[in-house]
């Protein structure tokens, strides 16, 4: 094994060596720093930083690149690309195949194939895997496994060893392999762009930077096409349906850095072939209602828009009644037998939302938190079932439908689960096989976004009532669209807003403390029990006292788990107190690394049993009925030889992960407030500090505080919460749907 040379700094160097083991590695840059052994021993490793993406502990690597130092770490080399040289020693052989780099062959299981094989192991796999059965305790289905494995590998490297120069991480060169297999080079050469809309986790950037290596043109009308389409999907990332052309148009040309000319013929292009759909609708400013925009839609949110409206106006105009019986109801018999069930009395906004709710074929009920929306609720589907009517109710996500299970006594469930959403998103309900209910509850609604809005209107049968249930002042949901709001906003469509605080309800200083935040006022610090403020004016302190609190000192006085019943939320991912820094904080106090407790590296983050974790995107493929992006739930075991761990979900499923899809979880200690929309915990800590200014809104602080069932602990700056509360949230999404409803 050739030594390191000692060319001087920044001169270009080889060196070789052996892949110990790698102590960061960044998936989505590829930069990783690792510990290799150049010849020297264990005790002599060197440090090596940079292009090392897909390497394997144990594999050797001829390295090229440049020596340099670190005023903390000392020398290191820096490396700008690699190649990989198979293992020619029984140790180098036996860390390579016991690194996880194989499904099926972990350190044991390596070990007992080379003591059998010796130096001669890797050429059995290769080329006569079948001999792996000589092996004592290998199965003849393990055996299979590992050749599969084995082969499948070999083909990913091929894939990787062309997509490095380029970035590409890891699990996505797995992605690519398991969309296209055999034809995944061909595909990236000749149609880099296709990745972009085939395969998840890989956005127009990366395409764009492989379609450079590949000799595409800057000015290409493939490249400009998928530009265009890129920024259609950047815009309903951030919540928009549409875009008015000429804003698309200038995203576009930021974007793609090419004539505004080229972009609107491309653009003109794309709508010819209805690779996006444009539409004149009015101006949503209301600034000359003569004058409409052009809209310009991706085809999916386009069709849902249209596709929903008009399946609210088919059930708002249906002739049937479910519930006809409500039509005639005698209302005071009817509310003197439900305050014998309930034992109290309902306001006489509450009357009015139960009295719409049974006779109206869709209404809307909203109100923030101590106004009586779950008693009200529980009204509606007492009289309903008193009636035998068939009452389904459903909720955006796990937490929320378990809630709405306590509070009415039947059963809820998510509205995926509900419409048995198939692999492709595809339902098992819709118009065509309606669900068998009367009437149908959803709670959380301000989460619905306008797929997932359509998919369930579809499935309401005709003449059935729909009750959509949900706090319009709270952040919009994640996906496209505004439904809640656009739905108030449509005077077809009948609503009650509840605004009176109950008397109970005003002694709690979350919900006096949240009507303040959405009134704009100051908040009320004195005489509560259930909400604080710790004053910190630095982010990182803010950072650190919220650890501490959420795992010393709130169990310490109040008893709470701080795995099961507290929740950190932040505005923001990124920054010193961020949702990835603190979940590093809170993982290494609450699931420190231990010898007995398995875990797995990927990426920045490690993950390991016992850890609360998120999924971040919709999989279709997973679970029963799929796993949402939201889902949350805690690792429950990790085979490190199978490559795959478990999580139990909120809605009690097991879900299985290969450790390739791991970038579909994040660690959920800490979370943005964003992603927390429709759950409930006992307890939220909030840091709100003045690194996070362009997200300091009212109704993102309004939405954090609303997330507490018990208590609110804020950490931060007076001048950051005095910023949020007078913040208003920055307007109007760009939909369609109260137009189209009018």
């Amino acid at each position: 094994m050739a030594a390191p040379t000692t060319e001087p700094h920044g001169t270009l160097s080889v060196v070789e060596g052996v892949l110990e083991r790698i102590t960061f590695a960044n998936e989505e840059t590829g930069y990783t720093v690792a510990r290799v052994d150049t010849g020297h021993g264990a005790a002599d490793l060197l440090t090596v930083v940079g292009a090392l993406l897909g390497a394997q502990p144990g594999e050797s690597l001829r390295m090229r690149g440049r020596w340099g130092s670190h005023p903390q770490y000392g020398k290191q080399f820096m490396v700008d690309n690699y190649t990989q040289v198979l293992p020619a020693t029984v140790a180098g052989i036996q860390k390579y195949l016991g690194s996880g780099l194989i499904k099926g062959i972990g350190p044991k299981t390596a070990e007992k194939i080379v003591g059998h094989f010796g130096v001669d192991t890797l050429t059995v796999i290769d080329e006569t895997p079948a001999r792996l059965i000589e092996v004592p305790t290998l199965g003849p289905k393990r055996t299979k496994l590992i050749a599969a494995a084995w082969i499948e590998q070999k083909a990913i490297k091929e894939v990787m060893v062309f997509l490095q120069s380029v970035g590409v991480t890891t699990s996505i060169s797995v992605r690519i392999y398991k969309e296209y297999g055999d034809a995944s080079i061909d595909v990236v050469k000749q149609e880099p762009y296709k990745l972009a809309s085939d395969v998840w986790g890989i956005g127009f950037k990366t395409a764009d930077a492989i379609a450079v290596a590949v000799g595409i043109p800057h000015d290409s009308p493939e490249r400009v096409k998928a530009g265009i389409q890129y920024a259609l999907s950047q815009s309903s990332d951030a919540g928009n349906c549409y875009l008015p052309r000429e804003k698309l148009l200038e995203e576009s040309v930021k974007i793609l850095t090419v004539p505004t000319e080229l972009t609107s013929h491309c653009l003109d292009e794309l709508i010819e072939a209805e690779g996006v759909v444009a539409e004149d609708i009015p101006d949503p400013d209301g600034y000359d209602p003569d004058e409409p925009i052009r809209a310009i839609y991706l085809v999916p949110f386009h069709r849902a828009e249209a596709s929903l409206a008009a399946q609210l106006r088919r059930l708002l105009e249906a002739p049937d009644d479910r519930l006809a019986s409500f039509a005639t109801v005698d209302w005071d018999k009817a509310l003197g037998w439900l305050k014998d069930r309930t034992g109290a009395d309902l306001a006489p906004e509450q009357t009015a939302a139960v009295q719409q709710a049974l006779t109206a074929k869709v209404s809307v009920l909203t109100g923030g938190p101590g106004c009586g929306k779950s008693f009200t609720v529980r009204s509606i589907v007492e009289l309903a079932q008193a009636k035998r009517a068939r009452v389904v109710l459903a909720a955006p996500t796990g937490k929320a439908a378990k809630r709405l299970t306590e509070l009415t006594g039947a059963e809820a469930m998510t509205v995926h689960r509900l419409l048995e959403l198939k692999p492709g998103g595809d339902a098992a309900y819709d118009r065509d096989r309606p669900l068998e209910a009367d009437l149908v509850v959803v709670d959380e609604a301000s989460m619905l976004d306008v797929l997932l809005a359509n998919k369930l209107v579809k499935a309401v049968a005709p003449g059935a009532h729909l009750l959509l249930v949900g706090d319009v002042d709270q952040l919009p949901s994640v996906g496209a669209g505004e439904v809640l709001r656009d739905l108030l906003a449509a005077p077809r469509v009948p609503r009650v807003r509840l605004t009176q605080v109950f008397r109970q309800a005003q002694q709690s200083g979350v919900v006096v403390n949240a009507h303040r935040i959405n009134s704009g006022k100051p908040l009320e610090l004195k005489g509560f029990d259930d909400f604080f403020l710790f004053v910190e004016d630095e982010t990182e302190d803010a950072a650190r006292v919220a650890v501490e609190l959420a795992t010393t000192r709130i169990p310490k006085r109040f008893g709470f788990d701080p795995r099961r019943d507290i929740q950190v939320l932040t505005p923001m991912h990124r920054g010193p107190a961020g949702a990835g820094t603190l979940n590093g904080l809170l993982q290494e106090t609450l699931t420190p690394s231990q010898p007995s407790r398995p875990e797995k590296r990927f990426g920045g983050r490690t993950f390991r049993v016992g850890d609360k974790v998120t999924q971040i995107r919709n999989n279709y493929d997973k679970g029963k009925n799929g796993v949402f992006n939201g889902t949350g739930g805690v690792i429950t075991s990790m085979l490190l030889e199978e490559q795959t761990l478990v999580v139990h979900t909120d809605e009690d499923e097991e879900v299985t992960y290969e450790f390739a899809e791991l970038d579909e979880l994040q660690h959920a200690y800490a979370m943005t407030v964003h992603r927390s929309q429709g759950s409930e915990y006992p307890v939220v800590v909030v840091p709100v500090t003045m690194s996070a200014w362009m997200m300091l809104q009212r109704n993102l602080l309004y939405t954090a505080v609303t997330r507490a069932k018990k208590l609110v602990v804020l950490v931060g700056s007076k001048r950051a919460l005095a910023q949020a509360i007078r913040t208003m949230s920055a307007g109007k999404r760009f939909t369609g749907l109260d137009y189209r409803l009018r």
